[in-house]
């Protein structure tokens, strides 16, 4: 069953919709933020290599271009009426996610 469209002159109520999708998006960015402290920790536990510290390098970036897609994200979603998320944001937060855990199971292996 669908419901009916708001009268015109009606304010949409989006509830706490948004407030659940931006502690959504700081969740994921605590675990991301985790994950690149984990991998710095590790480069340098072991005395630093190049290869360690190109792959901490990496995940440090990673992780930035994950943070500026979230903060984006989360400012959005403050507006009265927030848009979707772009397919273009979308694919940039699955390929810095996917990259940060192939980054993760290299520096363990």
């Amino acid at each position: 069953m669908t419901r009916p469209a708001p009268a015109a002159g009606q304010v949409r109520d989006p509830g706490l919709q948004p407030e659940r999708t931006r502690l959504a998006w700081r969740r994921t960015t605590l675990s991301a933020t985790v994950a690149a402290v984990l991998a710095a920790r590790a480069t340098l536990y072991g005395g630093p290599t190049a290869a360690g510290v190109l792959a901490c390098a990496l995940c440090l970036l990673l992780w930035l271009g994950f943070l500026t897609v979230a903060h984006r994200r989360m400012v959005a979603l403050t507006a009265a009426r927030p848009g979707t998320l772009t397919v273009r944001s979308a694919g940039t937060a699955a390929l810095c996610t996917l990259a940060l855990a192939v980054c993760a199971v290299a520096m363990v292996v």
